[in-house]
């Protein structure tokens, strides 16, 4: 059998020396149909490695109740047929601008560190995931050859006992090649992060000999790797589209293979943020990701080559010689513009209410994502006094006695409602993406303090949870009404199935299905304008799309042969 060992400063592969190239390519992120086209690219890329996360909230997504869990082996196996070698981080906390960071919005316990009750749910977790990884290892005929220990946990906490417990924990399930963390290139980011016995690596974007540099002083023996070189950058709602120059990227590219570093490029291809998988940072305010991933990457959303392809496969082919011909991007279909033929109000598609004394979260609703619409009373007095929503996590319309009167949304100031009573109060509540890095990770959604007139705590609250996760008993009238928050239809005709770009001008702000399958959310405060629709997603024929239209109904949809990130 192969091995894979760390000795005397370097890898070696079967006793040769032998520098890692690897690019980030998340299996979760791109329909398994088009693995094999992504991989193919990183091999034309001039990659010999591909890396990825396992995300534990899509793989265990209530307590106890798993589910895809056959799609890490089989994307590894694509991967050992195209003559990669493979990376696997298994968490259990990701980031990955993934929601949550991965973590499962049920847990409890406090997360990542040695608390026993957190532990047994990553312990039972491991137990269901890592036997696919150890049979998939180099040493036992697979092409594993490194897997990861937690993620950049030196930006979140110092606890030894926890990294210690998850490394034996990956040792008991028989993880027998080297065993490594990543994290920032400073000191402290490496001394909370690091275990000893494990290798460490660094994760930048920028100036490679400073970053290596200070991993040396802290690990002077072991071979220089760049876990995550952040190639690109990921977007946030109402914020600027980031691009790097392909010229600077390559530049740092180089750098780091000439100081005679590893390397993995996150992300050699970003992919999708399908449905509401997007996560979100929390800097003075919530920042919730759009749904591309493209992450500039040098292989873009749908899988063709950019600039910065060309650039990197020219740097690569100085350290490999077996680099393969580029495979053809498939082709998009042709623009065109859809009608509306149908539609269906949102309130007349709710189910039966709950009563609560107080506002109960989603996750007490056991919903992941979606909309919650509350209800409550004002009872009295005449005299209006200041209505505000305590802990609302993400977006509401507010009604009173039927009337739409504000849009609220979380970290932004709310516009002064007064309200008298007897008076009707509604709030549908949507979640964005939960924090995926730093201290605020495991945050609920929903109202999460209350509902109050002036000081007074409104009780008695109803809660219709609706998840976006099935739209199939959704029954439509046909025309268009242009009512928002309304579920809208429109068919597409295509004679053969290709890629696509989803474009809604003159909407505002709401989810897409396509044949069923949610693509993702959309808004028009961008700076993501069109929604990628992967070819394995249609059909010769009559295609479905669905729109839930929560601000402003517009007149059509457009199909473009090109994306718009902004």
């Amino acid at each position: 059998m192969r091995q894979f060992a760390i000795e005397g400063g370097t890898f070696r592969l079967d006793g040769q020396e032998f520098r890692v190239l690897s690019g980030a390519l998340h299996y979760f992120r791109v329909l398994p149909e088009q693995w094999r086209h992504r991989l193919r690219m990183l091999r034309a890329m001039g990659l010999n490695t591909v890396e990825t996360y396992v995300p534990w909230n899509l793989h265990e997504p209530r307590s106890g109740e798993f589910q895809r869990m056959d799609e890490l082996g089989a994307f590894l196996d694509a991967a050992a047929e195209e003559g990669l070698l493979a990376i696997v981080r298994p968490g259990p906390y990701i980031c990955a601008e993934w929601d949550n960071g991965g973590l499962p919005s049920w847990l409890t316990g406090r997360l990542r560190t040695s608390d026993p009750e957190y532990l047994a749910y990553v312990d039972r977790f491991f137990g269901e995931l890592l036997p696919s990884v150890a049979e998939r290892q180099v040493t036992r005929g697979g092409n594993v050859i490194m897997v990861q220990i937690e993620n950049e946990y030196g930006s979140y906490g110092s606890d030894q006992a926890y990294l210690r417990h998850l490394a034996d924990e990956l040792i008991g399930h028989g993880i027998e090649v080297p065993l490594f963390t990543s994290d920032g290139p400073a000191d402290y980011y490496l001394t909370g992060g690091t275990l000893p016995g494990a290798l460490a690596t660094v994760n930048f974007g920028s100036e490679p000999e400073k970053a290596f540099a200070t991993l040396r002083e802290f690990r002077p023996d072991d071979p220089l790797f760049c876990m995550e070189f952040w190639c690109g950058w990921f977007d946030h709602w109402g914020h600027e589209h980031h691009r790097r120059d392909p010229a600077d990227a390559a530049d740092t590219l180089e750098r780091i293979l000439a100081a005679g570093g590893s390397v993995n490029v996150y992300m050699a291809h970003g992919g999708t943020n399908f449905g509401t998988w997007a996560g979100a940072n929390r800097h003075e305010e919530h920042r919730p990701t759009v749904t591309s991933y493209d992450y500039d990457a040098p292989i873009d959303e749908r899988g063709a080559p950019t600039e910065k392809f060309w650039l990197f496969r020219e740097v690569f082919s100085q350290y490999n010689a077996d680099i393969p011909d580029v495979p053809e991007t498939p082709a998009a279909l042709p623009s065109s513009t859809l009608a509306i033929t149908g539609s269906v109000r949102l309130r007349d598609t709710l189910g039966e209410a709950s009563l609560w004394p107080t506002p109960p979260t989603f996750e007490e609703l056991g919903l992941e994502h979606g909309l919650v619409l509350y209800g409550t009373r004002v009872p009295g007095p005449r005299q209006p006094y200041k209505l505000t929503v305590d802990g609302l996590h993400d977006r509401a319309h507010l009604f009173v006695d039927g009337e739409l009167t504000a849009v609220l949304e979380r970290d932004v100031e709310a516009p002064v409602v007064e309200i008298g009573g007897p008076a009707e109060i509604e709030l549908l509540v949507e979640s964005m993406g939960r924090t995926n890095y730093g201290p605020k990770l495991g945050e609920g959604k929903g109202i999460l303090g209350g509902i109050l007139h002036t000081q007074q705590y409104l009780n008695g609250v109803s809660a219709v949870p609706i998840p976006v996760d099935d739209i199939s008993k959704l029954v439509f009238e046909p025309g268009f009404t242009g009512e928002p928050r309304s579920y809208f239809r429109a068919a597409l005709e295509v004679a053969e199935p290709g890629d696509a770009f989803l474009a809604l001008p003159g909407w505002g702000k709401g989810y897409v299905w396509v044949n069923g399958f949610l693509l993702g959310r959309y808004w028009e405060r961008g700076p993501q304008r069109t929604l990628y629709v992967p070819a394995p997603l249609l059909r010769a024929g009559t295609n479905e799309l669905v729109v839930l239209e929560l601000d402003r109904a517009g007149a059509e949809l457009e199909i473009r042969s090109a994306p718009d990130l902004g």
